[in-house]
């Protein structure tokens, strides 16, 4: 038999099982998402729809709905979720006639946001009023996701959107957005450091300066 480092077992290839599952991990480290934030990327979405025509209603009504979803898909599949709630139709029974995507107008620039919502939980339905401070729409209901899922454990699904709205100052109740307002807001300085006399100040230090908060 030969050693672990005989020169025979030098350019031994693995086994296949161990191969295949090195190249496994290789695949699921590459699938893995490379964007560090939290947030779900919601986009908005205009979708227009209605039942199909038939002989009894050959003029169905059209609806017209502002959805929240990750994509286009997720977005479509709301839509029709309403639409079997309010008269039922169903995407068999149904036609799209237009979907587009809305974006903000000015992204550069921080607003207030208003979020109307309701949600069901373990035990009833609930509704709510919720204020976020973002520069665009789809930051401040990604927002509205995360927090309903971290203090109230609200699934994605159970969480219906009834209105959003820009706010003026003037129009904001929530602590955390009003004290944004304030024009002299002044952040504390983080690892503040003493400043030294002049007399003691030189061009070049005899020893490193140390960099934390005694």
């Amino acid at each position: 038999s030969s050693s672990p480092l005989s020169p025979s077992a030098v350019g031994r290839r693995p086994p296949l099982h161990q191969r295949a599952s090195a190249t496994a991990c290789a695949e699921m480290g590459k699938s893995l998402p490379t964007d560090p934030s939290c947030q779900a990327k919601m986009r908005q979405y205009q979708i227009v729809g209605r039942a199909a025509p038939t002989a009894k209603n050959p003029v169905p009504k059209i609806y017209r709905m502002r959805l929240f979803a990750k994509n286009k898909v997720l977005a479509k599949s709301r839509f029709w979720y309403f639409m079997k709630r309010l008269n039922k139709a169903k995407k068999s029974g149904g036609e799209l006639l237009a979907v587009n995507e809305l974006f903000d107008r000015g992204p550069t620039k921080v607003k207030n946001y208003g979020i109307w919502l309701r949600y069901q939980s373990r035990t009833n339905t609930h509704n709510m009023y919720k204020e976020f401070r973002d520069v665009t729409i789809n930051g401040a209901v990604s927002q509205m996701y995360a927090e309903m899922a971290g203090r109230h454990r609200a699934h994605p699904n159970t969480i219906q959107i009834i209105n959003t709205a820009t706010l003026k100052a003037s129009e904001c109740k929530r602590d955390h957005v009003t004290e944004m307002h304030n024009s002299s807001l002044k952040y504390p300085v983080i690892r503040k450091m003493p400043m030294v006399a002049k007399k003691y100040r030189t061009t070049f230090k005899a020893r490193r300066p140390m960099t934390f908060v005694r």
